[in-house]
Parts: C-alpha cells; structure tokens; sequence
C-alpha cells in the first residue's frame, strides 16, 4: 500500500514519534493506523498513546440532576474566554435543563427538538451565537436513571473544564458519591471494572507487552510473567476499582466501597475539547492584522 504524506502526518499527531519512524511504521503495516501506533509502542518509539486525547476546543461541560435522573453535557465554542461569558454560561445551563426534561436519543434528535413553540435548540443556540459572536455546537450529552438506593456523584471541576458525573448503588450518601467523581476528574480511568474491557482490547495490549519484553532482551522464559504483571499495571491505569484511592492512596477504589457497602454502577466523564484538533493561531499576527485594519 502507498504510505502518503497525510498518513504520516496523521500518525505522528497521534504519537509524537519522528517522521522517518512513522513512515517505517507505516510500511511496516502495509498503511494500518492502529497497527503502526502498537509498531512504535513496541519499539518504544511512540510518545504519546493517546495524543488525540489532548484538549483541544473551549467551552464547558455541566451536570444537574432531578429526582431520578442526570444529565451530563459538553457544549464548544471558540475560545476559552467565552466560558466566562454570562450569556454562555446561562446558555450551557438551561441546555442541560432541557435535555434532562425531554431525553431525546442523540445530538442530532435533540437539535432538532422544540425548546418553545417555533424554535428548535438548534435555533436557539444560533440566537446565543449572535449574541455571544462565536460558532458554538452542542457536542455530547448523556442521560442516567437511579433508583431510591443510589445517588449520584455529580462534579465540575475549574468550573466545568472537567465534568464528571456517577451513579453508586448502595448509598443515599452525597459525599461519598461526590468523592468518587472527584477520583474520576483527577485520574481519568475508562472503566469501572476489568469485566468491562473487551478481550480484544485485552489480547492487543497483551500482544504489545510482549513485544515490548522480546525487544527488551528479556528470556522468553520469564516474559510471560513480566506481561501478566505489566498487564496489571495497565488495569490499574484504565480501571476504576483497580487505582489507589485519591483521598486515601493506601487502598484501592475497590476496598474503599466494600467497606462503605457501595457500588459504582457507572460513570461518565467529559472533559473540554479532548480528541478535538483545534487550528493553532499566531495570537500576535492576529493582533496586528486587527490594527492594520
């Protein structure tokens, strides 16, 4: 397969590893992507597993609940000052009222829903638009349900650069909830147990650990134990009940419920822009292309 500029150029934003590395990757994977990142991951070269990851557009994420059920939202704009703009903030606000009242199944459904007679959010949010003079998009949402023996764990942090919200089973108790969300803002794991990740995703890092300890020099005969251990490590890294615990780092999330009687039955987290590619602007061009005007 011919290995393009634009191919290349892709895979070193998602990995930070050099040009020529990257084109060899590629050659070596007859063009796979996903296949090139575990090539330089193997050979240590990669720099970044997730670089698509890093926060990239502006805006806020929010969480509110009533009764039995939460919302959790992520609204973009252009630049980060427009998170401290009343009009927006208000805008964020009465956008996540409604998706909880109303529930609708996806962005697409939920835009195109009436807010008051005659106006969709869609054109609602293209009024906040004009007023506030920045594109702004309704991103993500999500809608959650508890029963009378669960609370959820609701927290922004920095005002909603980080949005976290959880449902714990077992407990009626706000504090404990909150914590948990709080653990989840500050170290960011995908799942709440191993039983939630796919034996796929399993094998594919299993495969890239091994790797790892051939392209060490490590006997082959004690490799596989090193990979088991690694293996733990990386459940430690993507699993909730498997990471120390923020607010007490001598138990695991795992103990800690067992011995308040609770369970997280999920969790969602948002944080603003991630995976977005935002266009990098030369601030002091841009100043001086306003005063030549």
């Amino acid at each position: 397969m011919a290995i393009t500029a634009g191919m290349v150029k892709e895979l070193r934003e998602q990995t930070g590893a050099g040009m020529m590395d990257c084109k060899k990757a590629l050659s070596e994977t007859d063009g796979s992507m996903e296949e090139a990142v575990n090539y330089l991951r193997e050979k240590g070269i990669s720099k970044a597993q997730k670089k698509a990851d890093r926060v990239a557009a502006e805006g806020l994420t929010y969480v509110t609940s009533s009764g039995n059920k939460a919302v959790i939202v992520e609204i973009n704009a252009e630049t980060d000052f427009v998170a401290k703009n009343e009009n927006f903030q208000n805008m964020v606000k009465s956008t996540a009222d409604f998706l909880l009242e109303n529930e609708p199944s996806d962005v697409e459904s939920a835009l195109s829903s009436e807010v008051e007679e005659g106006t969709t959010l869609e054109g609602y949010i293209n009024d906040q638009i004009a007023k506030i003079g920045e594109k702004i998009s309704l991103r993500r949402f999500q809608v959650i349900h508890k029963d009378d023996n669960a609370v959820f764990g609701e927290y922004l942090h920095m005002g909603g650069s980080i949005g976290v919200l959880l449902l714990a089973e077992g407990t009626t108790d706000h504090t404990v909830a909150k914590d948990l969300a709080m653990h989840v803002a500050a170290v960011k794991p995908s799942y709440v147990s191993r039983d939630e990740v796919s034996s796929e995703e399993i094998e594919q890092e299993r495969d890239v650990l091994k790797q790892q300890a051939l392209n060490e020099g490590k006997p082959e005969n004690i490799v596989e134990k090193m990979v088991e251990g690694r293996l733990n490590k990386y459940f430690e890294e993507i699993c909730l009940l498997d990471q120390e615990y923020v607010k007490d780092t001598e138990q695991k999330v795992e103990q800690f419920l067992k011995d308040q009687g609770v369970s997280v039955k999920t969790f969602i987290r948002y944080e603003v822009g991630e995976g977005i590619e935002k266009k990098e602007d030369n601030f002091a061009e841009e100043v001086m292309s306003q005063v030549k005007k």
